[in-house]
């Protein structure tokens, strides 16, 4: 389980879903919480809005999936079941990008 890969995740308020993990390399291999980001199970069927990403076959998902940007979920590992892709290289800078812009940060 790394930073980056994307894996099927039951989240308790909105069921199975893919979730993006963000959190620290350090934090991913030593502790039982992370943070990661929600992903539509369901195929994009519109552009990515401001505190979303477009995440897809080039990130090991099936089709086109909105990534939101916005809410960070502390999930425990355990309810992670399933690796589903790993984030290309080009699209991180983007996810970084549009979480700092998604929660009104300073840009620095």
């Amino acid at each position: 389980m790394n930073q980056w890969e994307i894996w099927t995740c039951a989240f308790p308020t909105a069921g199975s879903h893919p979730a993006l993990i963000i959190s620290n390399p350090e934090r991913v291999a030593n502790k039982p919480a992370i943070n990661v980001l929600l992903c539509s199970s369901q195929r994009a069927g519109r552009p990515a809005g401001p505190t979303e990403i477009l995440l897809d076959q080039a990130d090991g998902l099936d089709w086109e999936t909105l990534c939101k940007c916005d809410f960070l979920f502390a999930i425990e590992k355990s309810d992670l079941t399933q690796r589903r892709g790993l984030v290309c290289p080009e699209r991180r800078v983007q996810i970084v990008r549009r979480i700092i812009a998604s929660m009104a940060w300073p840009q620095f």
